[in-house]
């Protein structure tokens, strides 16, 4: 028999969706923020001729610039305000983090509650303001290097460069908190979303172009749109997968009367830490080569040449770096998601045990070692998907955007957006139904 929850998300219309104007409010604020971060992608850097700039980057897009250039949603390709995108603050998210697990002082704000998150949330934003003036100094270093892009050179520019650059980063970070706050969704997963979304159009009309000069063969136009797909119907599947274990709870009596023990489930998703291993493990790939692209030119050192070509599309150690940190952060970030201590703990608590192991560690062990399992293939399923297209694409001359990544991160936001707006249209609906009942406050 279905549950309540179950029987209203069955009847969720556009009925319901016109009845609640608390959610079409939030889906308007996150509209229109994003609207905002998409004009901030057209403002350009002060001091920077455009077409030697054009010129320059046209050089340089095929490698990890024109990565850094999808997440900043075209803003690189412009060298807009907003060209450093949210990369130092996921940068500095991830140092935090993993410096919480070793330090005991962060760790004991992590258990603080409200107050130690924002403790730990203020460390991260001055530690990302400064990843974020290193990589503008750095930008601005390398703008100054190539020929003819910045018209008049100096320590003027750079500073201003780096103002610039830096209070963007910073708005894009408090337009982020606002939509998690007063909109619908995660605002840093949206901003990064809608930066991938707004290179649909021009990468469908590159590559027809291409298809349409012969450069790209008809086969592989299709060969690619079915790959497309492919991915996504297998993202679909890993994301909505779960491992359930049986949780039963003892008999219990009320009065004269025994009452059955109940059974439930304990869901643990095959990929528990969703999207994050991904962004986590593109963004520390995108701090150390900022400017590689932009400085690997005929008058660069050799070692900056090198470093640019074995960080190039498809290379084996821009392939290998990406699996590795991609595995590392699916296991890390799983261990901070979930603790099977604290589960464990909580079941024992409340009575429940799982079948045939003894509550307390022993229950702790068991989900452990299941968790573990499944992370293996989750992590497996994220390496396959980020990597497996971009083998195959780097053979092409096509966008950035069709690769996994790109892919795993729109259907992962997306389907995280819509469950988000599942749970405030059912919400409405429980809401209805109580007025219904008479239990309003004003008619009780």
């Amino acid at each position: 028999m279905a549950s309540a929850a179950e029987q209203l998300a069955r009847n969720l219309n556009f009925g319901t969706f016109a009845k609640a104007k608390a959610l079409q409010q939030r889906i308007l604020f996150t509209l229109g923020v994003l609207l905002v971060y998409r004009l901030g992608t057209f403002i350009p850097v002060p001091g920077i001729d455009p077409d030697a700039y054009r010129a320059t980057f046209e050089q340089a897009q095929q490698g990890i610039v024109g990565m850094f250039n999808m997440f900043a949603g075209g803003a690189v390709e412009r060298m807009a305000i907003f060209a450093l995108n949210l990369i130092p603050y996921i940068t500095a998210s991830i140092v935090i983090q993993v410096v919480s697990s070793a330090s005991p002082r962060l760790e004991a704000l992590k258990k603080e509650g409200e107050a130690g998150r924002r403790k730990l949330n203020q460390y991260t934003r001055y530690l990302a303001v400064v990843f974020c003036a290193v990589q503008a100094y750095g930008i601005a270093v390398g703008l100054e290097a190539s020929q003819g892009v910045v018209i008049n050179p100096g320590w003027f520019f750079r500073i201003s460069t780096v103002i610039t650059l830096v209070g963007g980063t910073m708005f894009l970070m408090w337009l982020g908190e606002q939509v998690t706050a007063r909109g619908v969704g995660n605002g840093i997963s949206l901003i990064i979303f809608a930066g991938i979304v707004a290179n649909l159009p021009p990468t469908i009309v590159q590559t027809l172009e291409l298809s349409r000069t012969g450069a790209l063969p008809t086969l592989a136009v299709v060969g690619l749109l079915i790959l497309a797909i492919v991915v996504i119907a297998v993202i679909v599947f890993f994301e909505r997968a779960q491992r359930r274990l049986l949780i039963q709870y003892p008999k219990r009596q009320v009065g004269n009367k025994m009452f059955q023990g109940d059974t439930s489930h304990l869901p643990l998703k095959l990929n528990t830490a969703g999207v994050i291993p991904v962004i986590f493990g593109s963004s520390l790939l995108l701090l150390p080569a900022t400017l590689v692209g932009f400085g690997a030119s005929g008058d660069a050192p050799q070692w900056l040449q090198v470093t640019s070509a074995l960080l190039g599309r498809g290379q084996p150690l821009y392939l290998g770096l990406f699996a590795a940190l991609i595995i590392f952060f699916s296991f890390f970030y799983t261990s901070i998601v979930f603790n099977p201590t604290d589960t464990a703990d909580n079941l024992k608590r409340s009575g429940g045990f799982i079948p045939g192991i003894r509550p307390g560690e022993r229950t702790a062990q068991h989900i452990d070692y299941v968790l573990t399992r499944i992370t293996v293939v989750g992590a497996a399923y994220l390496t396959v998907v980020a990597l497996i297209p971009e083998v195959l694409l780097s053979q092409l001359t096509v966008s950035q955007f069709i690769g996994g990544t790109s892919l795993l991160i729109m259907v992962t936001v997306t389907l995280d957006t819509v469950s988000q707006i599942q749970s405030h249209l059912i919400a409405q609906q429980y809401e209805g139904l109580v007025k219904k009942s008479r239990l309003g406050g004003k008619r009780r």
